[in-house]
């Protein structure tokens, strides 16, 4: 199972990483021969993006290796931090955008005339716009089923480069059609779409975050536990819940009061029933730790008082 899973996201990866590899190519070219500033800020945000697609490959390997005796818990986070490193890239590529479409929005309002784009840098920014959306509802799907933070991170990657792409297609088509002095329109296209790829680097960061600092479940899932344990039979109480993540599996150690009255067997018998449980909701390579404790009752004298 773990081989088909890494094969899926070698699969995908290599594919995201050819189109950006063209798409790099074609930007740059666009953005020197069609005389676009925003189509080669535009080339470097697709050069982040290959670069992305490396740490993947990398980090998606390790991850995947067995436990041994300096990761007994496996080596999931590594993914998380390969995650958390697409994220900073994103965010130092959106800041990057922004710097050189200021710069040119400046020079711009202080007399300089900015160069009108080409018909070129306004077909490539389509031929992005399209390629890459379609890259990223792939990439996002498999993300999803093979449950990879770092593909679904990547796979936002690839709809920052199509929203970038467009913004850079409105800033391209203002500044050829609209005259000399909407030129300024290029600059401020590429401005703007680096605010929303900062913010998106931030989103895919948040959540690693959280997990390298050994954040628990949301409300909702440690709830969604609770319920899965109290739904086996002979589990009575459960408390001293503790949770926590590790890349794609997930962490989770509590105590299981039940009738002290039953042997070791079934108290093991019930421990694996809720074990099970958990697995089926969550990864089944999951961690789950449960401490037994008898649920003591009272006699039947005390009870009748």
């Amino acid at each position: 199972m773990t081989d088909l899973r890494e094969k899926r996201i070698y699969r995908i990866t290599l594919a995201g990483s050819v189109v950006n590899l063209v798409l790099i190519v074609l930007k740059f070219l666009a953005g020197i021969f069609g005389k676009s500033s925003a189509m080669l800020a535009d080339a470097v945000h697709s050069l982040t993006d290959f670069a992305t697609d490396v740490i993947v490959v990398i980090f998606v390997k390790i991850s995947g290796k067995p436990r041994d005796s300096d990761h007994e818990y496996g080596h999931g986070k590594y993914e998380t931090f390969a995650t958390f490193i697409i994220g900073a890239l994103l965010a130092a590529a959106g800041i990057g955008l922004m710097i050189e479409g200021g710069e040119h929005v400046w020079r711009s309002l202080h007399g300089e005339s900015l160069e009108r784009p080409t018909m070129l840098a306004l077909i490539i920014a389509v031929v992005s716009i399209v390629s890459k959306e379609i890259l990223y509802r792939v990439t996002l799907r498999i993300g999803n089923e093979v449950k990879s933070q770092a593909v679904c991170a990547n796979a936002w990657h690839h709809r920052s480069d199509a929203i970038s792409s467009a913004g850079t297609l409105i800033g391209v088509a203002g500044a050829m059609f609209l005259g000399e002095r909407w030129r300024i329109l290029d600059p401020i296209a590429a401005i703007l779409v680096s605010l929303f790829i900062i913010k998106s680097g931030w989103d895919i960061m948040r959540p690693c975050i959280n997990e390298l600092l050994e954040g628990s479940l949301s409300k909702e899932e440690e709830e969604e536990i609770h319920r899965i344990v109290l739904g086996v039979n002979g589990a009575e109480q459960i408390h001293n819940l503790r949770t926590r993540r590790i890349g794609n599996n997930v962490a989770m150690d509590f105590h299981v009061k039940m009738n002290g009255d039953i042997s070791l067997r079934e108290a093991h018998s019930i421990a694996t029933a809720i074990e099970i449980e958990l697995h089926k909701k969550f990864v089944h390579s999951s961690f789950v730790n449960i401490h037994m404790e008898p649920n003591e009752r009272k006699n039947e004298c005390e009870e009748k008082h």
